[in-house]
């Protein structure tokens, strides 16, 4: 291997590590949304607090175009490095410091206050963190190879999910139930300040982008990166077709696939929060490979095909996909063994347990909270053939994933000039991904909860699909008619 291979392979280690990090940070949250909404809002209505916990969650998402705006400025003004090591700081801090925080039952609404005032922390930190790390990698890439190069960056989203996911699997573990639900949930966040401290010694000796060394040492860096991108017509078109024809889609193909998918398995289909861990870290890890797959096809045969189609593919696979999904778990037809059927009582607690012939079993917790209401808390678990069925699903959900995630890093750098690169590609993606996309498990929730209350449509389940189907076929059709190929316009 060549001096200059090794480097390169280095820069995208050193990269892509510290994304990783951040992703783990930002997402261990949502990974953590059954357990946060017993912890930091009122208990009286589990499900409005849930709704809470997914809206605090959302807010990070949808503070990161600010994030995007500031960090994407001191890029294209200081350089790439120092910004995005900035972002790696802010995050770890504000994710240690969400295990630190009492409960409500402790210090009553501040806590809520605090986990909301981290949250937005957090997606300022990642709304510059990701613009960054792409354009870093992208510009230190060859640009025949730039889409395989990038799309290692594009993994580190799905493997910060499969990492989060993994930590709160083995801290579940290793402590009883109880414990768990007392101190336990705090570890995951609490561990992560010690891989923001390796991250950063391993980016603090990268050395800056050479394109943004070549441009500064030609005096032609943007005085002005925030009114070049958005002041100038013909960029802040690039920016919006950039939006509203890609990113927009991409972000929904991608959270429908990885965090909704996780949202509907535990709080629709009332699968065990263990077997759904483990389907999803499964799924996750045997589609991320394809990740560099389309990565590297889109050097090939061009970037925008290979999006769109995964766009397209989702559009049409979603309803049945997700029906099978629920479908898989329910257990209202299935026949119960004779005689397992119990009921236990204790205080104001009953439990309603029963076994199938299949192999899956149901619990029931009714927990009587005050005179006239009750707090019910289902948990299925399934046999081993259905959970590899669901597995099987989410693979497919995951391809779809990467299909329009893959070579989304490349695309975006190919669109825009290196003065304003940062600022320009971070806003498009960080809307895209974190106000449309971030918003897709709230929204989806109530959308389902209002069917399932309203009692019309034939199956309520699937209603929270509308929202993410509606968007991406607008973004499918703004980026077939309008937007050029990436790679041709390069």
């Amino acid at each position: 291997m060549t001096t200059k291979k090794q480097s390169l392979a280095y820069i995208i280690s050193a990269s892509s590590v510290g994304t990783l990090i951040e992703w783990y940070d930002f997402y261990i949250f949502g990974s953590l949304a059954t357990v946060l909404s017993t912890k930091f809002f009122p208990t009286d209505n589990p499900t409005a607090a849930f709704l809470n916990t997914l809206a605090t969650f959302a807010a990070g998402f949808v503070v990161r175009p600010f994030g995007a705006l500031v960090f994407g400025r001191l890029g294209d003004l200081i350089g790439r490095k120092y910004t995005f090591m900035v972002t790696l700081m802010l995050m770890g801090g504000a994710t240690f410091a969400i295990g630190l925080i009492p409960s409500y039952a402790t210090i009553g609404a501040w806590a809520p206050i605090l986990v909301l005032t981290l949250r937005l922390l957090q997606g300022l930190a990642l709304g510059g963190e990701y613009g960054g790390a792409a354009t870093y990698v992208a510009e230190h890439a060859p640009a025949e190879r730039r889409g395989f190069f990038t799309s290692w960056i594009q993994t580190t989203a799905t493997l910060g999910l499969v990492i989060s996911l993994a930590v709160i699997m083995a801290t579940r573990a290793s402590l009883s139930k109880e414990a768990f639900d007392d101190y336990g949930w705090r570890i995951p966040f609490l561990v992560s300040i010690l891989m923001v401290l390796v991250s950063l010694l391993i980016r603090k000796n990268m050395e800056e982008s050479p394109m943004f060394e070549k441009a500064k040492a030609e005096g032609n860096i943007s005085k002005n990166p925030l009114k070049e991108s958005f002041g100038n017509k013909l960029n802040l078109k690039y920016v919006l077709l950039a939006l509203f024809g890609a990113t927009m889609g991409q972000g929904l193909v991608w959270y429908t696939g990885q965090f909704y998918a996780q949202t509907f398995l535990l709080k629709i289909c009332n699968l065990d929060d263990i077997q759904t861990n483990t389907i999803l870290v499964i799924g996750l890890l045997l589609g991320t490979p394809l990740f560099v797959i389309f990565g590297a096809l889109s050097d090939k045969i061009g970037r925008k095909g290979i999006m769109m189609a995964g766009m397209i593919i989702a559009v049409f696979s979603y309803r049945p996909i997700f029906d099978q999904m629920y479908k898989t778990v329910d257990v209202t037809n299935k026949t119960v063994v004779p005689g397992s059927e119990k009921m236990i009582l204790q205080g104001k607690t009953t439990t309603v347990t029963k076994e199938f012939t299949d192999g899956s079993s149901y619990k029931n917790v009714i927990t009587e909270v005050s005179p006239d209401k009750t707090e019910s808390k289902i948990s299925i678990k399934i046999n081993e053939k259905d959970q590899w069925t669901l597995v099987g699903y989410v693979f497919f959900l995951i391809s779809f994933v990467t299909m329009a995630y893959g070579p989304i890093a490349a695309f975006l750098v190919e669109m825009f000039p290196t003065k304003i690169r940062y600022t320009s590609m971070s806003l498009p993606y960080h809307i895209g991904n974190g106000v449309f996309g971030g918003l897709m498990p709230a929204i989806a929730t109530f959308l389902v909860s209002n069917a399932q209350t309203a009692g019309v449509v034939q199956k309520p389940y699937l209603e929270g699909l509308n929202y993410p189907i509606a968007l991406i076929s607008v973004c499918v059709v703004i980026g077939i008619i309008y937007i050029k190929s990436a790679k041709e316009a390069a």
